[in-house]
């Protein structure tokens, strides 16, 4: 036992200084950009990663190290409450759970899901801690009896709604266990679920209350992705799925938890109410990402927090779990060398942390070089990466998600600046927000002389009449502390 969390303890240790050594990706500056604009919800997704990043900036400020500060924490605490769950949901002698426990820490600390969401900041990460808190919670229900830790369960899964829209799966998945077990009948026979359900509805309203008084613009945005239904379209998108999650699981994780979750299933069938709990919370998300395969792509990063019921499923009978952990380590550290350090000259195509990390800081410093007035962008992220990059420059972001953001819209005395556009979008810039726009030049992102992006710029003047409902959705973005 404590071999194990003492590796667990250098693995942090190792994380810490991944996230401050490696520069800020465009996303996660546009949820810096939330945490300067705290705010119930957002058009994108729920606030709770706008609270983890101004956490962590309030202590160590708006460097890589500060917006990630709880990422690598998270991921530390969330491997014990995995170990916990793992103990509790499968059962046995104490042995066999304590074996349990370490199977299932090991094996999601050896994917590339962990590996990396460990290491950044995005709604993923407050997302798989607080329901492996929940899954942690379910755990001491069934092996314990007593009715209190139903509250962290409600606490937990509110929480994880508040991280991200797709927590409401696995919360549904919970509901037909309780529905269809005889171990989940039993306590829907008393108040105690029933409170763990208000509770998390009370946590999760003022997400619905930011979506009511703003037109359901999030629940519109993300949704209106579960409406694609073109089967013809599913010999491309399904095998996305899978060589997603091949990669995000590593291939050898991948097949122990397709083997622990039939193992679950056939459990789930005798009546054991841990595996079968298991099942319904992974199984029936999983089906819903598999339907909406079959005519639109889903991101790998999806099906994320299916991950640590998966592994727990996996980890009773997990013969291959040492040899399968050690490629998967082998498989995440060249990741944080090749974010942190660049020793590998992969192709662009292949190279993500060149196209996502790169170049950033000397990209805002060339733009900051290019002429007096404001810099504005008409890309969310792109903006986001100027705005914390210039802090002693006007950064204006324009496009219509920023009317949503209490952020400053006045641009009275910004009449002429500096457009930044990325030459990956083909489109012209929308006329209706500019009086003149003239070419002026072009810059890249690079690292060590290999182009990651190229980007156009044009000397711009904002129209002086623009009418309200343009004027508010440009936004003067906040500058780091």
């Amino acid at each position: 036992m404590k071999a194990w969390v003492f590796a667990l303890g250098a693995l942090t240790v190792l994380r810490l200084l991944v996230c401050g050594f490696t520069p800020i990706s465009a996303d996660e500056s546009y949820y810096w950009v939330w945490s300067r604009a705290l705010a119930p919800g957002y058009l994108d997704h729920p606030p709770m990663t706008a609270l983890w990043i101004r956490a962590g900036t309030s202590m160590l400020g708006s460097g890589p190290i500060g917006v990630r500060l709880l990422a690598p924490l998270s991921a530390a605490l969330g491997t014990l409450l995995l170990a916990s769950a793992a103990s509790d949901l499968w059962g046995g002698t104490r042995q066999e759970r304590r074996r349990r426990g370490i199977v299932a820490a090991v094996m999601l600390n050896a994917t590339l899901l962990l590996g990396v969401g460990s290491v950044t900041m995005t709604p993923d990460t407050p997302l798989l801690f607080f329901w492996t808190l929940a899954l942690a919670a379910l755990g001491r229900v069934l092996a314990t009896g007593r009715r209190g830790w139903w509250l962290l369960v409600g606490l937990a899964i509110g929480l994880a709604l508040d991280s991200k829209y797709t927590a409401v799966l696995t919360g549904a998945g919970l509901v037909l266990w309780l529905l269809t077990t005889r171990a989940g009948r039993s306590w829907l026979r008393t108040p105690w679920p029933w409170i763990a359900g208000a509770l998390a509805l009370l946590l999760f309203a003022p997400v619905l209350d930011w979506n009511a008084t703003h037109g359901w613009a999030s629940f519109a945005k993300q949704g209106g992705r579960t409406g694609a239904w073109q089967p013809a379209r599913a010999g491309r998108y399904l095998p996305e799925l899978l060589g997603g999650q091949l990669g995000l699981a590593t291939p050898f994780i991948l097949v122990l938890l397709v083997a622990g979750m039939i193992r679950a299933v056939q459990a789930g069938r005798r009546g054991e109410a841990g595996p079968a709990l298991l099942a319904w919370v992974t199984l029936l998300p999983l089906a819903v990402f598999v339907q909406h395969a079959l005519g639109d792509r889903v991101q790998a990063n999806w099906p994320g927090l299916l991950y640590p019921g998966a592994v727990i499923a996996a980890s009773a009978g997990a013969r291959w779990w040492r040899a399968a952990s050690v490629l998967g380590f082998a498989l995440v550290l060249p990741v944080y060398a090749q974010a942190t350090f660049a020793p590998f000259p992969l192709p662009r195509a292949l190279d993500v942390t060149l196209q996502r990390l790169a170049g950033w800081p000397e990209l805002a410093l060339a733009v900051g070089r290019s002429g007096p007035g404001f810099i504005a962008a008409d890309e969310y992220g792109l903006a986001a990466e100027l705005a914390r990059d210039l802090p002693g420059r006007v950064v204006l972001g324009i496009e219509p998600r920023w009317q949503m953001f209490r952020l400053p819209h006045d641009t009275a005395g910004e009449a002429t600046g500096l457009l930044v556009r990325s030459e990956r979008r083909h489109d012209a810039p929308d006329p209706r927000y500019w009086a003149d726009l003239v070419p002026v030049g072009e810059l890249v992102r690079e690292r060590d002389g290999r182009v990651a992006e190229r980007y156009r710029l044009y000397r711009a003047r904002i129209r002086p009449d623009l009418p309200p409902d343009l004027a508010v959705q440009i936004a003067r973005l906040p500058a780091p502390r």
